[in-house]
């Protein structure tokens, strides 16, 4: 079975020295204080593609024979991987076209445009990572380019494990546990098998978003499954299967897999921001998450976690600020039928909504007579607990609702 090399794994440094910068591994204050730990970022969202990507994609597209560059390169990526590769192809002179699937954020797709400028072209294709991936491997075969896979590539991983010397090289204290975001855990392979052998008391922990755990359904199943359906919100690590490679590799250097709700993940993007100035992507932020899931074990330890990109659109924030809203329990969206008499409304706002109560959102459902109609009404609470007393006093005044929040078929048209 195969296993990165240290070897291969310095060589891959030696490869790609010249377009990775040495990111730095800092103290992070906030989230040390908050966790009772030495909690180090690696922070490879300062990568020049404002990911890590750009190792693994640089090392295998330098390592190719001009016989497989002959018809040029072919990626499929939700963005940090198109990066790579497009900054790789400029870089180095190479022909390069690039699948990206069609939600990718816009902000995603002029960076590739920009790290490419005309040695790419981009195709939208699909959906989801899988339907890109798919119409970049039926590319390949009909034009012979050469495929370069976002993580299930030995050349990739080996560029991506460079990560790991980085960070041991960066500090004289014993690392307990470093939290590595999984996509299809071309990442975790690479620093899983890297601190095995350097560093063998880390614990490793893979972290992957609820909405799309390939890699711990392939372990905890023993083998791999594509998954039906996937949430792609956190993008840079939703992907419905783990690669060949990497689950051979992840079963057995990782110690654990964290799943992460995708609401978790936003609350951390913006604690991030606001606490420590820090702009992320869902995917960068994931491994951080992770560590409210391992308050007792990281407790006085040194943890790092790797903040994996950076590539976030400006235009998600409101959405990204609505889920963490859901997910901490402060934001609730009812169906309000209101007794078909005058003030009931007036009511509603003096008797049942709390001092700190906020309405977020009103649409009555009816064009004509609205006043005699449901209402859709969204509240935000100061704090979680003070759910229970709004309920209470609607409860009390006879309010006549339907709670939204846990109905996802009526829910989506929401949010």
């Amino acid at each position: 079975m195969y296993l990165p090399q240290l070897s291969d794994i310095q060589k891959a440094r030696q490869n790609i020295a010249t377009v990775v910068a040495h990111t730095p591994l800092t103290k992070n204050l906030a989230l040390s204080e908050q966790f009772s730990a030495n909690v180090m970022l690696k922070r490879e969202d300062l990568q020049m593609v404002r990911s890590y990507k750009i190792r693994g994609a640089y090392n295998k597209i330098s390592s190719l024979t001009k016989a497989q560059l002959a018809n040029g390169v072919v990626c499929a990526s939700a963005g940090n991987h198109a990066q790579g590769v497009a900054y790789s192809c400029h870089a180095l002179g190479i022909k390069g076209t690039i699948f990206m699937p069609t939600p990718t954020p816009n902000q995603k797709v002029k960076q590739v445009k920009m790290f490419g400028k005309d040695s790419v072209q981009i195709i939208s294709a699909g959906d989801t990572f899988d339907d890109a991936y798919n119409e970049a491997k039926k590319y390949c075969d009909e034009h012979k380019s050469t495929f370069i896979h976002p993580f299930d590539d030995e050349k990739v991983i080996e560029g991506q494990a460079t990560v790991g010397l980085d960070i041991l090289n960066d500090t004289d204290q014993p690392i307990d546990y470093l939290f590595v975001p999984i996509g299809g855990g071309g990442l975790a392979a690479g620093l899983g098998s890297l601190f095995k052998n350097l560093s063998p008391e880390a614990k490793i922990i893979g972290v992957e978003p609820s909405g799309a755990a390939c890699m711990k359904a392939a372990i905890d199943g023993d083998k791999i499954v594509t998954l039906n359906e996937i949430n792609t919100f956190a993008d840079g690590v939703a992907v419905r299967r783990a690669g060949n490679l990497t689950f051979e590799i992840c079963k057995r250097v990782l110690d654990d897999i964290v799943v992460v709700p995708e609401g978790k993940i936003c609350t951390t993007i913006l604690q991030l921001y606001n606490e420590s100035a820090i702009v992320v992507e869902p995917a960068g932020a994931i491994s951080i998450s992770a560590l409210d899931f391992y308050k007792k074990e990281v407790r006085g330890k040194n943890v790092v976690c790797v903040v994996s990109g950076s590539n976030n659109d400006i235009t998600r924030m409101e959405e990204i600020k609505e889920r963490s809203l859901l997910y901490e329990g402060l934001k609730h969206y009812f169906i309000i039928r209101f007794p078909q008499r005058a003030g009931a409304l007036r009511e509603f706002l003096e008797h049942v909504l709390g001092p700190n109560d906020d309405i977020t959102h009103f649409e009555y459902k009816k064009k004509h007579f609205k006043e005699k109609g449901p209402a859709v009404i969204g509240i935000e609470v100061h704090q979680k607990e003070d759910f229970k007393d709004l309920i209470a006093r609607m409860k009390e005044r006879n309010i006549v609702y339907e709670y939204l929040n846990g109905q996802q078929d009526l829910f989506q048209f929401l949010t």
